[in-house]
């Protein structure tokens, strides 16, 4: 069988939003798809606007799954602030990878995802 995806992508349009008072609460999501027999071992690089970068490991997505990870929610023991960031997702092999982000600052609620590049 083929491998399906890459093993590296970029998202560098992280912000997450101030979660608000009432659900929905506003939050990030970084999806992962991995279409594959073999679980991959994911690695992230959160980068930012004001300080050095951060290595997090942030687990396995199982073989043929799709895993979310909030990014409103620690992550190999480290909060992203909230703010601008931006990551570098590395698996051991192709996943599919995109961000969705639940933005309640205004009235007009807003969610929308974006796929990430891959390399």
């Amino acid at each position: 069988m083929s491998e399906y995806g890459k093993k590296i992508w970029f998202l560098p349009d992280g912000d997450i939003p101030a979660p608000g008072d009432k659900e929905p609460y506003g939050h990030e999501s970084l999806v992962i798809l991995n279409p594959n027999d073999t679980d991959a071992k994911i690695t992230l690089t959160v980068y930012f606007t004001d300080r050095e970068p951060k290595r997090l490991c942030a687990g396995t997505v199982k073989a043929q799954r799709v895993r979310c990870i909030r990014t409103n929610e620690p992550i190999d023991g480290f909060q992203i602030p909230f703010g601008q960031y931006a990551l570098k997702v590395e698996s051991t092999l192709g996943v599919i990878v995109q961000i969705g982000r639940m933005d309640v600052t205004q009235s007009n609620l807003a969610y929308y995802t974006t796929m990430g590049y891959g390399i």
